[in-house]
């Protein structure tokens, strides 16, 4: 789909760290449509991914939208690849003003499902990685003035969302809870840290995905199945999402911290 038009400048002039920049697959994921549309908005990017391949193709996709780029290739559980990207980060744009902390993964299945080593690995990527990026990024942003997080958690994080999802829900309520815990601690160095709570969006996961918790041969019978579920009658796009962490990140949101922000079509607040 083509891309929105940006509605200004916002982030002119500041370098945006998106952790989980690329898509598990060929069309746009959260992580590269907010790429584009940091860029759109004045940013440079540092598009982290564990695939060097996705980070790349997020930043070719800066590049052709006309903004700077630097692909980085990382584990965000690795407190030594992170610091390796910081670095680089660092050499190529002399700072970091932002993070956008959207690196996750899952396993459906529950307490009696999940495997110990498949529990602890979507904890370290899911949650620890926010410790080690904030132990990196928080004595940059101090000594620049400031700056913005944004973790991006999932309605799995504060509902149950039909079928047994307890690793990666459990991760989720965590990334909540940690962005509001490190928000009250850096409010004074002027370090603001909020959270994107995304609903059901239609990214290259679904494709993946989605047609089998659904039952559904047909990918076009799953997606209409995922669309019921949202009051307002359609999955979200990654843009839409994007857009929210845009805001979030922008000095219009300047007195905003601690807090979260639902783009979930009405989804969290339904009934049944």
């Amino acid at each position: 789909m083509p891309m929105p038009a940006a509605p200004g400048a916002r982030l002119a002039g500041k370098v945006v760290l998106v952790a989980g920049a690329g898509a598990s697959a060929a069309g746009w994921s959260i992580g590269k449509a907010s790429c584009v549309t940091l860029a759109r908005q004045g940013a440079a990017i540092i598009a982290l991914d564990s695939s060097l391949a996705a980070a790349e193709d997020a930043a070719h996709e800066v590049e052709q939208a006309g903004g700077s780029a630097l692909p980085v290739q990382a584990d965000v559980a690795d407190p030594d690849a992170m610091q390796a990207a910081v670095d680089a980060a660092m050499r190529r744009y002399g700072r970091i003003d932002a993070l956008q902390a959207n690196a996750g993964i899952g396993q459906v299945g529950g307490p009696e499902d999940i495997s110990l080593p498949d529990w602890d690995r979507i904890q370290q990527v899911n949650v620890t990685s926010l410790l080690i990026a904030l132990r990196l990024l928080a004595p940059l942003m101090r000594q620049q003035g400031g700056g913005s997080v944004v973790t991006v958690s999932s309605v799995a994080g504060i509902r149950y969302t039909g079928y047994p999802h307890l690793a990666y829900s459990v991760s989720k309520a965590a990334v909540i809870h940690f962005a509001r815990m490190t928000a009250q601690q850096y409010a004074a160095d002027g370090i603001r840290v909020n959270t994107v709570i995304p609903g059901l969006i239609d990214t290259p996961r679904v494709a993946r995905n989605v047609a089998r918790m659904f039952d559904a041969d047909d990918l076009q019978a799953a997606r209409a199945a995922r669309d019921r579920q949202v009051p307002m009658g359609r999955m979200g796009t990654p843009w839409e999402v994007a857009n929210a962490v845009a805001f979030l990140m922008s000095d219009e949101a300047s007195y905003i911290t601690g807090t979260e922000l639902l783009v979930d079509g009405g989804l969290t607040g339904k009934y049944a």
